[in-house]
């Protein structure tokens, strides 16, 4: 064993009758030990101290793996006038890029669940590197791609190991927030997808000024470049990144599968780590998951909703990260592929601000989440509607994308923090790590109807034309207003059926228990927070 603080901090009178007075935990009868208050302040200064450790470190991961996912999209017009691009030097046929692009999300829905369940049985710490080693090293594969079969390959391989890093975060997340606070860090680090596609286009630039230079045109040094630094990456998240909080007192046992892995950073000690533990017990006393828990979580309604509203919002993210370009080249056939990339980056920006503004505020009313959920969506509808109908203004039709990317940000944030609500506090940790993933893979399935079946997936609408992708653009609408019509069936059915803890979570003994654990937190989440600073 080793101790997680050299000089660990003794347990005051009070916590030690809850710990039996031996200093380790007695997870028998948590919701018996006495919660002691702490001053809203010194609560808000503990997290922000987390934010330090946990957000920047995200944010990075998931910049490097969302660029490593989409450059594909922007290799496609990348040094398009010289035969340099990736379909030209492929010989790639549509049916092949939609197909490559697809193969990606039929793997991600496959894996994404069995990966979050190992990362809460294994140490989220190291399984989050390991992702992110391995997308480096798909990611770095892909300079080599020769053919169509080949960049298919890839892109199912990518969609293996990647799978789990979205809902992983989010999982994590919780072990160290509650989740009325998970909402604006998500935001916080989702930020990094849309920095990502703006600097993909923007970037692509200078790799198109590097074609040739080695014997590599550009889109394969940008391939080489952006796996290099995903491997590095990863490799640095194990020195970084904390594992799950352990209570003041207790020590970090490792398993033998770990032992020759850095030791795992503590992110708190002290009056920080004891702060923590009574505003957020219910983490410290997480029950090992059984088969029993999984299968109650599968069969809970609640999950069905968060999916369709899932389904659509990163139908139409993904739909317009990989095909926003295609887009922006339809609309003005005399745009270069440099022009192309320019234009492509300001949709992100957008998509950048309405996270950073509006998420915040929906953790602040966090039993309002449906409706900003739904107002987004709204605007993605209307930037749609003006990229389908403007058809004389094909400036009119930029600012629908803008419209398109300002809607998006949100949206993802938004259903993910929903979830963890609604799930921890029916099912406890395994309701998070199930849902999360079940969300998350099953609504990618949107991403595989954008990306496979519609712009250049079907021929038919992807023809020359003033009304080129006109269709598609209605499908994208449609599934739109069926995640709209999900977020207020879900709002009817917890008014109907409510949200309370589940009364068949198995306990450490086997024995089922519906005991709920009140922590600090839980306490105040029954409030929101509104535009007041303190919590009460």
């Amino acid at each position: 064993m080793t101790s997680h603080d050299p000089n660990p901090p003794s347990p005051p009178a009070d916590l030690k009758a809850g710990l039996g007075g031996t200093g380790h935990i007695n997870i028998a009868s948590p919701a018996q030990e006495p919660i002691q208050d702490y001053p809203i302040e010194r609560v808000e200064q503990v997290y922000r101290k987390l934010d330090l450790r946990i957000i920047p470190a995200f944010w990075v991961l998931y910049f490097l793996n969302s660029a490593i996912r989409s450059n594909i999209g922007i290799a496609q017009t990348m040094n398009a006038s010289v035969k340099h691009d990736l379909v030209s030097v492929l010989g790639l046929t549509p049916k092949d890029v939609s197909t490559a692009l697809a193969l990606f999300y039929v793997s991600y829905v496959l894996f994404d669940l069995p990966s979050n369940l190992i990362m809460s049985r294994l140490s989220p710490r190291v399984w989050m590197a390991r992702i992110v080693i391995a997308v480096g090293i798909i990611g770095t594969c892909f300079t080599a791609v020769n053919d169509a079969w080949s960049l298919k390959l890839l892109r199912f391989l990518l969609g293996v190991v990647i799978a789990g890093m979205w809902p992983g975060m989010a999982y994590y997340l919780t072990l160290f927030y509650p989740p009325s606070r998970t909402g604006k860090r998500i935001g916080m680090y989702f930020t990094a997808a849309q920095v990502s596609a703006a600097v993909v286009g923007l970037v692509s630039a200078g790799f198109q000024q590097m074609d040739g230079l080695g014997g590599l045109v550009g889109f394969r040094w940008m391939f080489l470049i952006y796996g290099l630094l995903g491997v590095i990456l990863g490799v640095g998240l194990l020195w970084w990144l904390p594992d799950r909080p352990l209570a003041p007192g207790e020590v970090r046992e490792k398993s033998w599968w770990v032992k020759w892995l850095p030791p795992s950073p503590e992110a708190l000690t002290g009056e920080d780590a004891m702060v923590h533990y009574h505003d957020l017990r219910r983490v410290y006393h997480a029950r090992p998951w059984t088969l029993k828990d999984l299968w109650f979580v599968l069969l809970d309604w609640r999950l069905w909703p968060l999916v369709l509203m899932y389904f659509g919002v990163v139908g139409v993210g993904i739909g317009t990260q990989l095909y926003g370009s295609v887009i922006i080249a339809s609309i003005n056939s005399n745009f270069t592929g440099v022009q192309v990339s320019l234009l492509f980056a300001p949709i992100w920006i957008m998509d950048l601000i309405a996270i950073l503004l509006v998420t915040p505020i929906s953790d602040r009313f966090h039993k309002y989440r449906p409706l900003f959920f739904s107002a987004a969506v709204c605007v993605q509808i209307a930037g749609l509607l003006t990229v389908t109908f403007a058809l004389d203004n094909q400036w009119g039709r930029y600012g629908g994308l803008l419209l398109i990317g300002f809607g998006l940000g949100p949206t993802v944030p938004i259903c993910m923090a929903w979830t963890n609500e609604i799930f921890q506090k029916r099912h406890r940790e395994v309701g998070v790590a199930t849902a999360s993933a079940l969300v998350s893979g099953l609504g990618n399935l949107g991403s595989i109807v954008t990306t496979y079946a519609l712009y250049t997936g079907w021929p038919e609408d992807a023809a020359p034309g003033r009304y080129r992708y006109r269709n598609s653009n209605f499908v994208m609408i449609g599934i739109l207003c069926m995640s709209i019509a999900s977020s207020f069936v879900m709002i009817a059915l917890l008014k109907i059926f409510g949200n309370e803890p589940s009364n068949k979570i198995a306990g450490s003994d086997g024995n089922d228990s519906g005991e709920e654990i009140l922590d600090g937190a839980a306490r105040r989440e029954v409030h929101q927070r509104g535009f007041s600073r303190l919590i009460k």
